[in-house]
């Protein structure tokens, strides 16, 4: 070092410093504990390049780095999440999921057959429900999950998601969605960008559309008086695509509003009416 003169030494350290920068390990994934919860949607960021798998599933990450996941409402306490960063790094994350309780909803004055159907309307349900499964699992590059979500509407909430139901008196599934009690004929709006990957009449979803948010995130419209969008079409964020109904298995007219994680159906209360 002897002869060289401080301010050289100096400049030279600190034109090496954006090579050290470089060096960092690759940015973390970030994401808010909010959706930790059994019925949680996540919405998250990583690295580009990154690699992320949940309980073993892989999780797609966009170019940009956007990612989703979510929780059934029956998940247990926790759930492992694997992440490979863009440098081969391997990291191995343990989430805490919450438990919630869960309301009970009665529900009578349904139709006999809408509550045990016969022989060939059970075949329909299963054909249907075969088709909406197919749907549900599609997986595409789309973006529009990361934009945030709206309501579809606006109106006194009639049903929450995770009750469980007692129709007609008898025990029924949980209700995996949010009802809005509104008046048939309401217009109703895409909670965030998309396609329409389902536009079509179901037993008990009446009439229904299906949208693809990307990822494997996809929402659901169900018990339409009316459908104003096609199948395939692209959607924007608010933009209106069917009228409030009383079709399918209904007391009255509202709109059943879900959203899911591939099959897994999450809460999309707090996604579209957060407190």
């Amino acid at each position: 070092m002897e002869g060289r003169r401080p301010s050289t030494i100096a400049r030279r350290t600190f034109l090496a410093a954006p090579c050290l920068l470089l060096a960092r390990p690759a940015a973390a994934v970030t994401f808010p504990d909010r959706g930790l919860a059994q019925g949680g949607f996540v919405v998250g960021r990583a690295a580009a390049g990154a690699r992320l798998a949940l309980e073993g599933r892989p999780v797609r990450v966009s170019p940009e780095g956007a990612f989703a996941f979510g929780f059934g409402r029956d998940h247990g306490a926790s759930a492992a999440l694997a992440i490979t960063h863009p440098d081969n790094r391997r990291e191995d994350r343990r989430l805490t999921i919450a438990r919630r309780q869960w309301q009970e909803q009665r529900i009578n004055g349904l139709p006999p057959a809408q509550v045990t159907p016969d022989e060939d309307t059970l075949q329909r349900i299963l054909r249907e429900r075969e088709r909406l499964s197919t749907v549900r699992a599609t997986d595409s590059a789309l973006t529009g999950f990361a934009q945030g979500f709206v309501a579809p509407a606006t109106g006194r909430i009639s049903g929450v998601y995770g009750s469980r139901r007692i129709l007609n008196g008898q025990p029924r599934q949980p209700h995996y969605g949010l009802d809005f009690a509104v008046p048939t004929g309401t217009p109703l709006l895409a909670a965030a960008a998309g396609r329409v990957t389902l536009a079509d009449s179901f037993h008990f979803f009446g009439e229904l559309v299906v949208i693809d948010h990307g990822h494997g995130v996809n929402t659901l419209y169900a018990h339409l008086s009316a459908i104003e969008v096609r199948e395939g079409q692209m959607v924007a964020q608010g933009e209106r695509i069917a009228r409030s109904g009383a079709t399918g298995r209904v007391t009255g007219p509202h709109l059943h509003f879900s959203l899911s994680w591939y099959q897994t159906f999450l809460d999309p209360q707090p996604v579209v009416m957060p407190a």
